[in-house]
């Protein structure tokens, strides 16, 4: 793939370098509150600024110029986030750092995490305490205590179905549910997706659980690295096995069809498949209303979309706004220079450039005309902090790594080779 055209080189690390002394020496900016860890009314006038100041801004991001497309209208969610998942630019945001509840698609940290712990083969007699704990009302795929199901079967069952009781049944394979959300929240931080907290593997409503677009994007980023992680984020449709009956004195196992709850991939009457769609996930809960991260390739060209919690009530509307966001960003890029970056995880920034990216500068784009005045726009790591919340130790933080290994911040890229769309699995 071509590299991507308008995008800030050499001025960040200038950039970087000058934040970096000034909030180094300004004691009003190292006095910059920590967020809250419950979810909000309104958006924190002081949010985390990791992947750039301006994402840490309120309000709608983006540069608007000459041959940038309008964003559309009607968009009625308290944050989304629109950037390109293989370079890491986000061409536009509203609100990406807000921490809000996440409800399911918090499950992308959950596979993120353990899908490497298991060959998908491996199989599990499900016991009755596997099942405790799973919060009423969940979103089940239909486990059945007694009953021996693979690896495999149990992530159908998350990523499909969004099944709350395939999520307990594999925390209880990595000994428990307390051991899995540490594991998850320490795998957030590593991935520097620091507005995130988890309570529950499930997300499920819990006190104090966030996360944000931002955060959701990273993970799903990050999650798609992996082969099986996109294999089952792209699947529509699959068997699942059912419950093990006798017939005519012989036990019986059949199964039954399971298919994706993501209506960008698998349609409703109201919405139709998006073209190019890839996964990966959504939820909805009373706490977090709606919530949808997905993944689209067009024309060589590989999007990510975060919508959380859309105040227009209507059917699918998590869905509908995401597709008008992919369709600004498919024809925003390329033209539109970015307002921020997906950072890499914390062991990446330290390491260098990943195998096959990119580690040479390209040139400076042109500046736009944002619907915010643009600034000085660095790319901001927390990797010296623990919470990401304090403006000016972030943007030192970002300047810091920046100045260490800066080409490979603003110029990584992490292609998706195998990034097409199942419509069933087996």
């Amino acid at each position: 793939m071509p590299a991507p055209k308008n995008t800030v080189r050499r001025p960040l690390l200038v950039a970087a370098a000058v934040l970096l002394s000034t909030a180094l020496t300004s004691p009003v900016a190292l006095a910059a509150p920590k967020p809250s860890t419950s979810p909000s009314a309104t958006p924190p006038a002081t949010t985390s600024v990791v992947g750039g100041v301006r994402l840490g801004q309120p309000g709608t991001q983006v540069n608007l110029a000459r041959g940038v497309p309008v964003l559309p209208k009607g968009l009625s969610a308290r944050s989304w986030i629109v950037a390109d998942a293989e370079s890491g630019e986000v061409l536009a945001a509203h609100n990406a750092h807000w921490r809000l509840a996440p409800a399911s698609t918090l499950k992308m940290l959950f596979a993120d995490t353990l899908l490497p712990k298991w060959p998908r083969t491996t199989e599990h007699k499900v016991e009755v305490s596997d099942l405790a704990g799973i919060g009423a009302g969940s979103s089940m795929v239909g486990i059945k205590e007694g009953e021996t199901y693979t690896v495999h079967d149990l992530w159908l069952g998350v990523f499909l179905r969004s099944g709350n009781d395939a999520v307990h049944v594999l925390s209880a394979m990595n000994g428990g549910v307390r051991k899995t959300v540490a594991e998850m929240n320490e795998h957030a931080r590593e991935l520097q997706a620091l507005d995130t907290h988890a309570v529950s593997p499930d997300g499920y409503d819990a006190p104090k659980q966030v996360s944000s677009a931002y955060d959701l994007t990273l993970i799903a980023r990050s999650g798609l690295q992996k082969k099986d992680f996109r294999e089952y984020a792209s699947t529509v449709t699959a068997k699942f096995p059912g419950e093990t009956e006798k017939k005519k004195g012989r036990k019986v196992r059949g199964s039954f069809e399971i298919q994706s709850t993501n209506r960008l991939l698998a349609g409703d009457y109201d919405v139709p498949v998006y073209q190019g769609i890839a996964g990966v996930k959504n939820g909805n809960t009373t706490n977090a209303g709606a919530t949808f991260t997905g993944v689209a390739e067009r024309d060589g060209k590989v999007l990510l979309v975060t919508v959380m919690n859309p105040s227009k009530n209507e059917h699918n509307e998590v869905y509908k706004e995401t597709a008008k966001l992919f369709d600004w960003g498919f024809r925003a890029a390329g033209k539109v220079e970015p307002v921020g970056e997906l950072v890499p995880p914390r062991s990446a920034a330290r390491t260098g450039p990943r195998p096959g990216s990119s580690a040479s500068p390209g040139e400076a784009g042109g500046a736009g005309d944002g619907v915010v005045a643009a600034g000085s726009k660095p790319v901001a790591s927390a990797a010296s902090g623990a919470d990401g919340a304090g403006v000016a130790l972030g943007i030192a933080g970002g300047a810091l790594v920046l100045l260490a290994g800066g080409a490979f911040l603003v110029n990584r890229r992490w292609p998706l080779p195998d990034l097409v769309r199942r419509r069933s699995r087996p």
